[in-house]
């Protein structure tokens, strides 16, 4: 059993992994989904939030007791231990504290992307799961999805020789970025984080991973808030896509990105995200988009984070990397990857990876075995998120972090190197990984 479970057993001799949610937003709540999956191996008893509608809610589809339901985290973090994991799915801002603190309670950690939003924080975190002796996973749940999984089974093989460029792109598409980080959560920095952390911590994590052992010496990046700016407000435009004359010819219309789904009867994501206090229907949303934050002109919200950016990127051997991310697109983060070999080249555009190789001058087309594309109904992420919980309750019941592929040191240097590429932007210059502000430029010169 794994270090100071407290669970029952199922009748298969598995631990059955008793699990509590601080945070119960749309990705707490869907992890615990995973509990209605598969009841044998996980169980929800308790949950924390400030926002009653969503702790019932959860409370109630995991028939939690009362005293295991708190206004916040804290309460739940002083309690007794309780339960032998945790699910940190807080705003980005407010996770290191609630980490390091069950972390010293015993208990392992499933924390929502990114980490933290600074460098120490992150690291904050890594040492109080590593000095309390607890596993900590990560939610770089692409790490999970078994077509990218595929890419790094076929690096790891040798299958286009040694690894030269990577060359990705995320489109994260037009109105999906109106949504999260215009009119969103994730639309000031000073509230969450910057675009590259917030949004693409994933890509970076990847491109880090695929790369394998080799650091990164140094990143440049530039990028900026294009179009969704005040300046660019149409003169006849009003304040509230609900009040707009002109609101049947913008491409970002709220109505048309919730109330137009609602009246089809989808109630999912984005749709879902809009009504804090009630389950979404014409009415909740029709109110939300005359009173809350989506229901404004996408030209007058406080948004400053970057609608476009890109990442450049040297390892150590000379290997080299390009990313992009992009707001204005038709898909929706439908990723597409060109990884470049000394034997061969490899592509990947979401449903399969394709390898030509330059011996044989011909292509094959690798799929991923069909039982790893199972994810019973969480299909999140392409059904990744599914088996980022299904390997984070496996390593807990069996005491075996190797089944973690978004652990902690990783995870922590990956995002180090989100930090790098920002302040690159920031301060228009090539960073090298890993300096001091005080370091000379031949100290710089000597970390190639």
């Amino acid at each position: 059993m794994s270090m100071g479970q407290i669970s029952s057993q199922s009748s298969d001799m598995t631990p059955l992994v008793r699990v509590i949610v601080a945070g119960a937003g749309s990705r707490g709540e869907n992890y615990g989904h995973y509990a209605s999956i598969h009841p044998e191996r996980m169980k929800v008893v308790g949950v924390a939030d400030p926002r009653k509608f969503a702790r019932t809610k959860m409370q109630h589809q995991h028939n939690i007791a009362d005293e295991n339901i708190f206004e916040d985290w804290q309460s739940m973090a002083e309690r007794e231990k309780f339960a032998d994991a945790v699910v940190v799915s807080t705003p980005d801002r407010l996770h290191k504290e609630p980490a390091v603190a069950f972390a010293k309670k015993g208990y392992h950690i499933l924390l929502e992307k990114p980490m933290a939003t600074t460098p120490e924080d992150c690291t904050a975190i890594v040492e109080a799961c590593t000095q309390s002796g607890v596993m900590l996973s990560v939610g770089h749940v692409l790490r999970y999805d078994p077509t990218i999984h595929l890419i790094k089974k076929l690096i790891d093989k040798g299958a286009i020789g040694d690894v030269v460029h990577i060359q990705h792109f995320e489109p994260v598409g037009f109105y999906h970025f109106a949504h999260s980080f215009v009119r969103g959560n994730w639309r000031n920095e000073a509230e969450s984080s910057f675009a590259l952390l917030a949004k693409s911590c994933h890509d970076i994590d990847l491109i880090h991973h695929w790369a394998g052992a080799r650091r990164c010496v140094k990143v440049s990046s530039f990028g900026s808030l294009s179009h969704f700016r005040k300046e660019d407000k149409p003169p006849e435009a009003a304040d509230r896509c609900v009040d707009c004359p002109i609101e049947a010819e913008c491409s970002y219309s709220a109505r048309k990105i919730y109330l137009d789904r609602v009246k089809r009867g989808q109630t999912g994501w984005p749709v879902s995200v809009i009504c804090p206090n009630s389950y979404p229907d014409i009415e909740s949303v029709t109110e939300a988009l005359k009173t809350g934050p989506y229901g404004r002109c996408v030209y007058e919200c406080d948004n400053d984070v970057c609608t476009n950016q890109v990442v450049n990127m040297e390892f150590e051997g000379g290997v080299t990397a390009a990313f992009s991310m992009v707001a204005f697109t038709e898909k929706i983060c439908d990723r597409q990857t060109t990884i470049y070999g000394s034997k061969g080249e490899m592509r990947y555009g979401g449903h399969d990876v394709s390898v030509f190789d330059f011996l044989t001058q011909r292509w094959n087309v690798h799929h991923p075995h069909p039982d790893a594309l199972k994810h019973y109904g969480m299909g999140g992420h392409g059904g990744a998120d599914y088996h980022l919980i299904k390997a984070f309750i496996s390593a807990v019941a069996n005491n075996d972090p190797s089944l973690i592929r978004s652990g902690p040191e990783e995870t922590l240097q990956s995002h180090l190197l989100v930090f790098d590429a920002e302040r690159s932007r920031v301060e228009s210059r090539v960073v090298y990984c890993g300096e001091n502000d005080s370091d000379t430029a031949d100290e710089r010169n000597n970390i190639r």
